[in-house]
């Protein structure tokens, strides 16, 4: 049952705004808030020093600067030190220090996920847009694969809870992470770093920033990362499952006027990943493709099956060859009563992917599929923002986006034969607001809405066969809306309610093929979440503890699913992207920091999530699956009604330690301890028992020792102090294996235990 009519709530929500937009200027001399000011007045945050001293941590997570306690949203920070701290270079592993959050990688970043609160998107049809948005310097990223490419330079990430989609669009059902890269220094400074590992990593970065003239300031930055891999491959002996990338990153900040400023960015990237699936389970009746003369020590000699496996046997190595080059400007003027806000970007995403899909060195089934992603986006974004001291505050904007992504793929050429060219692509055009009034000292009411139109489109050509030729088209119209209260009780003490709907658009499933029965477009997901959270600061600030409780639903949730061709000589494993009916995802998250001493902070949380598939008569058997475990009628289908979904822990914890005593007058120590642990969870959502993932837990630690002033750095470390295997991903090539069980595993970079130096100097 809807809460209110949506379309009505949203265009009486703009409406309103607008009609009061040139007022608030005149409220504001009745009363004031104890908002921070908007993002277009104040200057840049400091999160690194803000925790360490216990000041105020300022976000942007509702498009205007304001402190994290003040702001009625479920936002966790993750400083650019934190993210050192805990070693983390890549951005599948954000998962160590979210609770919430859990990202999961995939041979290639296309096929990669995000996941908050258990939901998250688990398709591979480019064509379909991630249920948890990424936004980097106030630019959306519209190709998913484009955010795991580089995480480098950081200030902070914003890890937004529940739906933001009438901030920020349809791709945020779930959640967004905002990521805020550093900024020009208003006087000369540069930052050398380095590291190396036991396990043969090597990392080297840079940047130099300060002003140019008194109007004028830049940073530039670079990053380089090597990592051979921690899979061997036993066909050549070289190493896999690793990673090699350059990024290079440029900023100018241009005030002409106290009221004008704009910010031009030029980023490129250049990486390259390779892969290695190690088998951890393998059936003495396993034979590659059915043939019977193709057992486990002729499509695996060498290889010992089990769940510590790092040996692999291909002839032909995977892996991705990616770039992208972007740009965007931003400008901001101030108008007095509000500032103006313009946000232009461009990005060219490009990458080649190629697999050993036999996963043997068989000559006589050397089986491949190969493609290329080529991924052009364009997006305009105009905001009109009031100052954040009014009582009545607002934010509108105007949003237009263009995405158009070509696919050119080959698979063959021994079985499963494919050879087809596609293009896919939508263009979006939005409106939205959001409004807050306080209608006593204290306690403030929020509406916000989104209108949008978007047109998705699609063109598939066969190069096999008969070469059919499809093309396609669809436009839709969506609204969403978000209403709530806010609470002061004191300047350290808030509670807030917030009621919120998001949406997810349509998409076409052109990841494994096409047929004219695909011209139907899955249908839009969408949601409804309540939200009821309190944050809390004691002890001069020095503690922090905040709490949400939520419930969210998801109607039409959008998911890869996966069937079994059959065919003469086994069985194909083929994935769908289909409609599931319901989800629902409902708990509590805790999170807080303790500033025990000027030296001495510790910091985590705790997710506690009752995920539960709601709806979903006609899901896909999962490979092997028989009538007595619920695979039944034809074409196969079970029940998945009362199961979790995939990827939804149902515990996760994350905690952290940092200590810096004086050791001399001139330098301090570094003790630093990170450990987070998540409980079991299916990587698939058919439900397969093959694909449980246990739980476990991961410890980092750090000694090292500074420089009083921080000018350098000299630091040791340990990942998986305790070398506890898990996996990030794993994959049941049932059907390839003759219908015999046959589970590879995808390897975390930490699957070893390993240890290592990092070193830094800034001037």
């Amino acid at each position: 049952m809807k809460l209110l009519n949506t379309t009505a709530v949203a265009r009486a929500l703009l409406a309103t705004g607008l009609v009061f937009a040139g007022g608030g200027q005149a409220l504001a001399q009745d009363a004031s808030s104890n908002q921070a000011p908007s993002s277009e007045q104040a200057g840049p945050s400091t999160t690194d020093q803000s925790i360490a001293t216990g000041e105020d941590i300022v976000v942007t997570a509702q498009k205007r600067e304001e402190r994290v306690q003040d702001i009625p949203l479920a936002v966790q920070v993750i400083s650019g030190q934190t993210l050192e701290a805990q070693g983390i270079r890549e951005f599948s592993e954000l998962t160590r220090a979210a609770p919430s959050l859990l990202v999961r990688s995939a041979e290639h970043p296309v096929n990669a996920s995000v996941s908050i609160r258990g939901i998250g998107t688990f398709a591979f049809s480019p064509s379909v847009e991630p249920s948890v948005a990424v936004q980097i310097d106030d630019v959306p990223v519209q190709f998913l694969a484009r955010a795991f490419a580089d995480l480098s330079d950081i200030e902070r990430i914003e890890v937004l809870r529940g739906p933001q989609s009438t901030l920020y669009g349809r791709a945020a059902s779930a959640g967004l992470l905002n990521i805020v890269t550093q900024g020009p220094t208003s006087e000369l400074s540069g930052r050398i770093s380095g590291l190396a590992t036991t396990d043969s990593e090597y990392g080297l970065s840079g940047s130099l920033s300060g002003p140019i003239s008194p109007t004028l300031g830049f940073r530039v930055s670079a990053n380089y990362d090597n990592f051979k891999g921690n899979v061997r491959n036993l066909f050549n002996g070289d190493k896999v499952n690793g990673r090699e990338i350059l990024s290079l990153r440029g900023k100018l900040v241009w005030d002409p006027t106290d009221t004008l400023s704009f910010t031009a960015q030029v980023g490129y990237i250049d990486g390259h990943t390779t892969i290695g699936r190690p088998f951890i389970r393998v059936s003495p009746a396993a034979r590659l493709r059915g043939v019977p003369a193709y057992d486990a020590s002729v499509f695996a000699p060498g290889v010992t099956f089990g769940e510590d496996n790092t040996d692999v046997v291909n002839n032909v190595t995977s892996g991705t060859d990616y770039t992208d080059f972007s740009q965007s400007l931003r400008g901001s003027l101030d108008l007095g009563f509000a500032s103006l806000v313009s946000i232009t970007a461009w990005d060219h995403f490009k990458q080649f992917d190629i697999l050993d899909q036999d996963e043997s060195a068989i000559a006589a089934l050397d089986n491949t599929q190969a493609g290329t992603f080529n991924v052009h986006s364009f997006s305009q974004e105009l905001r009109l923002v009031s100052p954040g001291t009014q009582p009545f505050r607002y934010t509108f904007g105007l949003f237009y986006s263009n995405l158009d992504v070509t696919r050119d793929f080959k698979r063959g050429p021994f079985f499963s034969v494919a050879d087809w060219y596609a293009t896919n692509g939508n263009k979006q055009y939005a409106a939205f607001g959001q409004l807050e009034y306080d209608i006593i000292e204290g306690t403030t009411l929020i509406g916000g809405a989104r209108v949008g139109r978007n047109k998705i489109y699609v063109t598939f050509q066969e190069r096999t066969g008969l070469r059919p030729y499809f093309a396609g088209d669809n436009p839709e119209t969506y609204e969403t809306y978000k209403l709530g209260i806010q609470q002061k009780f004191t300047p350290d003490i808030m509670a807030f309610f917030t009621y919120a709907t998001g949406h997810k658009g349509e998409a076409y499933d052109v990841g494994t093929g096409f047929n004219a029965g695909r011209l139907d477009p899955v249908r839009p997901e969408t949601s409804k979440d309540w939200q009821l959270g309190i944050k809390t600061q004691f002890a001069d600030r020095r503690v922090t503890l905040n709490a949400t409780l939520f419930n969210t639903t998801f109607d039409d949730f959008q998911a890869q699913g996966i069937e079994t061709i059959e065919s003469p000589t086994g069985s194909t494993t083929n994935f769908r992207l289909t409609n599931v009916g319901k989800l629902r995802t409902r708990g509590v998250e805790i999170e807080g920091s303790v500033r025990a001493g000027d030296d001495l902070n510790f910091s985590g949380g705790v997710t506690y999530t009752d995920a539960k598939i709601l709806s979903f008569p006609f899901a896909q058997c999962y490979p092997g699956q028989s009538l007595a475990q619920g695979c039944v009628g034809s074409p196969a289908r079970q029940n998945l009604a009362g199961y979790r979904p995939a990827q939804a822990p149902e515990w996760k914890l994350s905690l952290s330690g940092d200590y810096t005593p004086p050791l001399t007058s001139s330098l301090d120590g570094v003790v630093q301890a990170a450990f987070n642990y998540q409980s079991k969870f299916n990587f698939g959502i058919n439900n397969d028992p093959e694909t449980i993932q246990k739980g476990y837990g991961i410890l980092n630690l750090s000694l090292g020792v500074r420089e009083h002033d921080k000018k350098w750095e000299v630091v040791a470390f340990v990942n998986n102090a305790f070398d506890k295997q898990y996996f990030f991903n794993m994959n049941n090539s049932y059907g390839n294996q003759g219908n015999a069980q046959a589970i590879q595993s995808n390897l975390p970079r930490d699957f070893r235990r390993y240890g290592g130096i990092r070193l830094s100097a800034k001037f």
